[in-house]
């Protein structure tokens, strides 16, 4: 490999929430979703210019910024986006919080997927917004859509579904068929979409590829609100920025509300990271796949071959969902962390029998915290 993912990264010292939340003397802490490789160094290289020009003044966003977008997810995923519909913000947190307040009155709800990221719920909850549980199912080893049960789920106060694909904490990277079929069953019920595609970039699966969402028809890209990012692929989450994708200027009118008012507008080295990465880091996430497959290789064969524990397909991101109901341990997250690994619990997900390993970190690390899961679950 050209790039360097094998070599321990030191994160102490470096103000690292995820490293700074646990006495990394005895606990190996791989729970936050950010990876511990180093950025590549074509991002490297631009801050630092960036920074040795010595003024940071207010910065707008680039005048280029927005083709150079459209262009990435034409070359990307072939869906052509006109620039104009592209909305830059600080994250896709932000845009989620922003849908859901926007798009959403008091008195309506919104349909939100079991298991999800954390946040996608806590929108709902923060803005007084009713959660309607949309169960995900496990088939063939993949989390996917209760399409039999979907119109059951919903009520005529139903406004908003939220989406995540790759599917966080599942990895389930979902089919061309699965997206029309979850996409036409909305446009059916007249349902805003707000769809977060952050790990978009980070498809593992060798015979499967992202589809964004609003890509599938127009009727379903004027419902719908893609939130996107290359925080997570190319790993700057601490100055990275996101944007959101929507043909409809009503939504796109929706996503701004608060935009440099009470929402602060990203950093000038925001730009300057989402860009490096654009023109020319596409060689270095090829090489970050290909270890990110090696790691997902590895705990599919250890967790699977550990009894009481199992993992889904892992078709995106480095997130492995590891079922550990059949441990019959009341809090399998606090197991693993009383024995020195910090993992996210299943609650956080609203799946008390689940923890969530952050594999994107080096081999030997993960060997490590394989081998305090399987010493665990021998006890």
């Amino acid at each position: 490999m050209a790039f360097d993912f094998d070599t321990p990264t030191n994160r102490l010292a470096t103000d690292s929430i995820r490293w700074d939340s646990f006495n990394s003397k005895e606990v190996l802490p791989l729970w936050l979703a950010d990876m511990d490789f180093q950025s590549p160094p074509c991002v490297i290289e631009a801050v630092s210019n960036r920074v040795q020009q010595g003024i940071y003044g207010y910065t707008h966003s680039p005048h280029q910024m927005n083709a150079m977008i459209a262009d990435y997810l034409q070359e990307q995923y072939q869906w052509q986006v006109d620039p104009d519909w592209i909305v830059i913000l600080p994250s896709v947190v932000s845009g989620l919080y922003s849908a859901v307040q926007q798009l959403t009155n008091k008195d309506e709800s919104v349909l939100v997927p079991n298991p999800i990221y954390h946040h996608l719920r806590l929108a709902c909850s923060s803005a007084n917004r009713q959660i309607q549980e949309m169960p995900l199912e496990l088939q063939d080893g993949r989390w996917v859509l209760p399409v039999n049960q979907l119109t059951n789920l919903i009520t005529n106060k139903t406004r908003l579904a939220l989406f995540c694909n790759p599917q966080n904490p599942g990895s389930t990277v979902f089919t061309r068929e699965e997206l029309k079929e979850f996409g036409n069953f909305c446009l059916e019920n007249h349902l805003w979409i707000c769809s977060d595609e952050i790990h978009a970039g980070l498809v593992l699966d060798e015979n499967k590829k992202h589809i964004p969402l609003a890509s599938i028809s127009k009727d379903i890209s004027e419902k719908t609100i893609t939130l996107m990012s290359l925080n997570k692929t190319f790993n700057f989450p601490g100055i990275g920025l996101a944007w959101a994708v929507a043909e409809n200027p009503i939504l796109r009118k929706a996503i701004q509300v608060g935009l440099h008012q009470t929402i602060a507008p990203p950093s000038l080295l925001a730009y300057t990271t989402t860009m490096a990465a654009i023109k020319d880091g596409e060689p270095w996430r090829q090489e970050l796949i290909q270890y990110l497959r090696g790691n997902r290789d590895l705990i599919q064969e250890k967790i699977n071959s550990i009894k009481g524990l199992s993992v889904c397909k892992m078709e995106g991101s480095y997130l492995a969902w590891i079922d550990c109901t059949n441990l019959h341990h009341q809090n399998p997250y606090q197991l693993f962390l009383d024995h020195g690994l910090a993992t996210s619990p299943g609650s956080q997900f609203n799946r008390e029998q689940f923890v969530r390993l952050n594999f994107g970190t080096q081999r030997s690390r993960l060997d490590q915290a394989l081998n305090i899961i399987e010493s665990c679950a021998k006890r």
